[in-house]
């Protein structure tokens, strides 16, 4: 009996703290689906500039050597254009590497096997090694780990 007296009393307050509580829940389960869906979008502009950038090597065929792996840089010095596709090679992965560091975007599982295949040829290896002092250090150090396989 004590019990219906205190509801019928407070009913009003019980009221509002359900409607706080499942409001609360609410927001929870909308940010949960937000966040996935940020996280959705960011992965697929990362994938476009990736597709962008990448299509200049089919575009300008004097960039080819950059993936060559027998690429000989002191028989035949880099190119302007090969430094300057190899450093907006270094800053797109410096940008994917901060969004999956800070979460924002779905991890991928063969990154730093691609990184490490990518930084251990011989032309981006050398303008790797020009550039690198104006990299974050985690970027760095990331970077150097993929290389070493780990």
């Amino acid at each position: 009996m004590g019990d219906f007296r205190w509801i019928a009393e407070n009913w009003l307050t019980l009221l509002n703290a359900v409607g706080v509580v499942g409001g609360l829940f609410f927001t929870a389960v909308s940010l949960h689906s937000e966040t996935k869906t940020r996280k959705i979008a960011n992965l697929l502009t990362m994938t476009s500039n990736h597709r962008e950038l990448w299509k200049e090597i089919i575009q300008r065929p004097e960039l080819a050597r950059v993936i060559d792996p027998s690429a000989d840089v002191t028989k035949h010095a880099i190119t302007p254009g090969e430094a300057e596709f190899v450093n907006m090679v270094v800053l797109h992965t410096s940008a994917v590497y901060q969004a999956l560091k800070n979460e924002l975007m779905v991890k991928q599982e063969g990154m730093r096997r691609d990184v490490g295949a990518f930084f251990s040829l011989p032309i981006p290896r050398a303008v790797w090694q020009r550039t690198r002092i104006f990299q974050n250090r985690e970027f760095v150090a990331f970077v150097e780990e993929c290389r070493r396989g780990r």
